[in-house]
């Protein structure tokens, strides 16, 4: 029987299976291939683009040779023709003595020299992202302070650190507001699984990076090579992937490589500002996908967390702060850890450049010129603080149930202001009060309105606390 492309290219699929098995190298990197012609001892055989024939090139150059040797004779040639669209051929030789053809180039696709600028979607690119995968080193588990706000995410990233991929847990959907740790946690996972398995190749991209990187690839006729670039990754992190919304092309090149890197077992950790239920623009494939891992939710921190943030900046700065001015930072500052941090690196400026003594004047002053205190949403930590300082207690008084009147005072009056300066319902103070029920946050408030309006001294106080919340 004469033989033709077709079975010559099957005799070599059974030399490749015999070395590689039907694992998922082979797969990837053999099945997609196509023998298109053979002409005398010179077989062509049809790769997707020119990343796929570098990544052959560079790891199965061997093989491929050993297979052609063994099927054509010594004689044996192989060519490899790269097809970008349906317009004429042109072919090139290549440094290693096989030839390759390329479509829709008018000129060769040169092989790349040290002084020529690297893609970042060919085999080189990959290399560095193994050196450099965009992770921020200072965002570690040892720097991650732990909390009820975060506990299942943390405990679920590094669980997914010690075993990327084999785990329930992906993909793992991280969601929260902005400021509450995400990205941290992202490069914590990240940095953790190339400490475990340093083989494996890590990448941390932004949604917006991810997106020009795609975009760029379609107007270089790339996104062939941006997909292979990408389904290589072991562990992949996609940071904002709300920012994809609208954006339908990402989307669907993301979804392929959301597909690939599931079937093959590698992780994906992926972060937004919305559960996936929530997302508005992004399609419903993919939605469904987000959903198949787990959704673990950065809430707001709460104070003692807070405080903790903090304490552990100051100390990694070897820097003593007084513990007033720590407390009045975390209870000033609520809603965002980031912006929490950014006041007390100011704070901390002043104080090395500038030479100045850390007060509680210069906090305020500080906390006033970056949050505009005058817009910032006063909190019921903040208010709970304010009072239990003016009567000398700690705050875990007021949640406890004794019936002293000074700590019976000090708690009414923190509802009285909680319900005046914040949005939060009668229910909800109540439970940040020593979960007391709606009932008593309103006779609470009954009680210090008929105080202020029959005892002077006590108004003057109301008055004066009123002012301390709001400066």
């Amino acid at each position: 029987m004469e033989k033709n492309h077709t079975s010559i290219w099957e005799e070599c699929l059974k030399i490749f299976r015999d070395n590689l098995g039907d694992s998922a190298n082979y797969k990837t990197w053999f099945s997609p291939i196509k023998a298109i012609k053979l002409d005398n001892n010179t077989l062509t055989i049809q790769v997707p683009s020119p990343f796929f024939y570098e990544w052959l090139e560079e790891h199965y150059v061997e093989l491929l040779r050993s297979a052609i040797k063994r099927t054509l004779g010594p004689e044996g040639r192989l060519e490899y023709s790269v097809i970008m669209d349906n317009t004429h051929p042109y072919a090139v030789t290549t440094e290693s003595g096989y030839r390759k053809e390329t479509r829709n180039k008018p000129t060769p696709i040169p092989v790349t020299k040290k002084d020529q600028p690297l893609d970042p979607f060919i085999i080189p690119g990959l290399k560095k992202i193994k050196v450099n995968s965009q992770l921020n080193p200072d965002n570690s588990f040892d720097n991650f302070v732990e909390g009820e706000c975060n506990r299942l995410a943390r405990a679920a990233g590094y669980a997914i650190a010690e075993n990327p991929g084999k785990s329930a847990f992906n993909p793992m959907f991280l969601y929260g507001a902005t400021g509450l740790g995400k990205t941290h946690l992202m490069n914590a996972i990240g940095l953790q699984a190339k400490m475990n398995y340093p083989d494996l190749t890590v990448l941390y991209v932004s949604a917006e990076l991810f997106t020009q990187q795609f975009v760029d690839a379609c107007k270089n006729k790339s996104t062939n090579d941006f997909t292979h670039f990408y389904q290589l990754i072991d562990v992949l992190l996609i940071d904002d992937i709300h920012k994809l919304a609208g954006k339908d092309m990402t989307q669907d090149a993301f979804f392929q490589i959301f597909n690939h890197l599931h079937q093959s077992g590698k992780q994906l950790v992926i972060s937004s500002d919305k559960p996936p239920v929530e997302l508005q623009g992004i399609e419903q494939r993919l939605l469904s996908r987000f959903k198949w891992g787990l959704a673990a939710d950065l809430q707001v921190p709460d104070v003692n967390t807070r405080i903790a943030i903090l304490q552990r900046k100051l100390r990694a700065s070897g820097v003593e702060m007084p513990k007033d001015v720590i407390e009045y930072i975390a209870y000033s500052i609520s809603t965002n850890v980031r912006e929490m941090e950014g006041v007390l690196n100011s704070l901390l400026a002043q104080s090395i450049l500038n030479k100045k003594t850390i007060t509680m004047e210069l906090a305020r002053k500080m906390i006033d010129q970056i949050v505009h205190n005058s817009a910032k949403e006063i909190s019921i930590d903040y208010i709970q603080k304010v009072i239990c300082d003016h009567f000398e207690l700690s705050v875990d008084k007021i949640h406890s149930n004794t019936r002293r009147r000074e700590i019976v005072i000090a708690r009414q009056l923190a509802m009285f202001f909680a319900k005046k300066h914040t949005k939060n319902s009668l229910a909800a103070i109540g439970a940040q009060c020593g979960k007391r029920d709606h009932a008593t946050v309103l006779h609470a408030c009954k009680t210090v309105s008929n105080l202020i309006e029959t005892d002077k001294a006590f108004k003057s106080m109301v008055e004066e606390l009123d002012k301390k919340i709001k400066n």
